[in-house]
């Protein structure tokens, strides 16, 4: 997909990049653009640009108090309730908005629905557009060239370096974020889950899950977790 195209790039090129890929999931390390940045931030601080306690306000709200858990809440009342889920999928703008999560970043959604056949993963192959009302802020990962470039050739070879691999049977889409359309991937439901409440769903369901380069965590997991 190219520009504002909204459908699917194709994935059935499993020829590998060139480049390395390194999944930094707790943003250890800081790539030339992540220097460049803080370098940026630390200028405009300094000339008085920019007020270091309202940029600090602004990452703690995306970090901590959005982050994923407004994703979650979504995803698991898709999981329960049919009428909610068909709203999501026909119309996810203001089916998220209706839940208090919408603003910038976030002003045109699309879910995208995995089953047992086929897995959706999301990716912005020329920055690194994200739908932050629901997810907070991007992962390193997720900014980096290597992922923005292997996940198009090589989907299944990225998921492997997440830790999971799927049937070969299963079709992949992944598709290219833009400034105009943001995508959350609607997981599918773990098994063991039948009588579990939307608060109990939302704890399984993870920010790589409703990315796509990862699952939801089985109730097995969730309780054997820290």
């Amino acid at each position: 997909m190219n520009g504002n195209d909204s459908h699917p790039r194709e994935s059935g090129n499993t020829h590998h990049g060139d480049h390395d890929h390194d999944h930094d999931h707790d943003g250890s390390a800081l790539s030339e653009m992540d220097l460049r940045v803080r370098a940026l931030e630390s200028l405009l601080v300094e000339k008085g640009y920019v007020d270091p306690a309202a940029l600090g306000a602004l990452i703690e709200t995306y970090e901590h108090q959005v982050g994923p858990r407004n994703g979650a809440r979504v995803i698991a009342k898709a999981w329960l309730d049919p009428a909610y889920k068909q709203w999501l999928l026909e119309d996810a703008t203001a089916a998220i908005a209706s839940l208090g999560y919408s603003g910038r970043q976030g002003e045109h959604m699309v879910a995208l629905e995995n089953t047992p056949r086929v897995h959706n993963m999301v990716v912005c192959t020329l920055c690194s557009c994200y739908p932050w009302p629901v997810l907070g802020l991007p992962p390193v990962w997720y900014k980096s060239a290597p992922y923005r470039s292997r996940a198009v050739i090589d989907p299944r070879g990225v998921l492997k370096e997440f830790g999971f691999e799927l049937p070969p049977e299963t079709e992949f889409r992944v598709w290219d974020s833009t400034s105009e359309v943001r995508y959350l991937v609607l997981p599918v439901r773990p098994p063991g889950t039948m009588g579990f409440s939307e608060e109990a769903l939302a704890e399984l369901v993870t920010r790589d899950s409703m990315i796509g380069t990862g699952l939801p965590k089985t109730p097995e997991a969730q309780r054997e977790s820290p």
